[in-house]
């Protein structure tokens, strides 16, 4: 259990120096950086959507009546020409897709800080006062329509630091908790 533990707060932490870099990209390149990851984006989504259209044709035979590949790809690949054609619809989504997972981020630390009191352990008020402050921030960025790059790129990289804190916190107090 604790080897998976491990596991898990590693690939937070991961997610959290993306984000970081996410956010230093976008407070350095505040006029290209919407253009440029809703490129990105897109083709990520053709990407998928090309990959999944061809599985759907190499699986034709199997008479697998479930198989969604093809709709699911061309739904990709319509997001992505979408994503690359329509980068100020790019900026809106992300800013409502990065806060609700801030929002979602905060809600789990809040869960954590309060098992972290349960299990008796001094810096649960730590834990506590990050997952509010997320929580804050999330619903900032959901919020303000008007936000513009830099502070999207400010909230994610404040984010990303209060995430790494608080996964550090966790990780150094892992024996405690189980």
């Amino acid at each position: 259990m604790k080897d998976i533990l491990k596991k898990s707060v590693w690939s937070n932490v991961l997610m959290s120096i993306i984000f970081a870099f996410i956010g230093i990209f976008m407070i350095a390149k505040t006029d290209s950086a919407t253009r440029i990851i809703s490129i990105i984006l897109g083709i990520v989504f053709i990407i998928i959507g090309i990959i999944k259209i061809v599985d759907y044709y190499m699986a034709k035979g199997n008479s697998n009546f479930y198989n969604y590949d093809l709709v699911y790809g061309i739904i990709a690949v319509v997001i992505g020409i979408i994503a690359i054609s329509c980068s100020h619809l790019v900026e809106s989504m992300l800013r409502i897709i990065i806060g609700v997972w801030i929002i979602y981020s905060g809600i789990l630390r809040l869960s954590l800080s309060l098992k972290l009191h349960n299990a008796k352990v001094n810096i649960w008020s730590i834990s506590l006062v990050v997952s509010i402050v997320m929580l804050i921030g999330g619903i900032y960025m959901i919020l303000q329509n008007g936000a513009l790059t830099l502070t999207i790129g400010i909230m994610v990289l404040i984010y990303s630091i209060l995430d790494l804190i608080e996964n550090i916190i966790y990780m150094k107090n892992i024996n405690e908790l189980l």
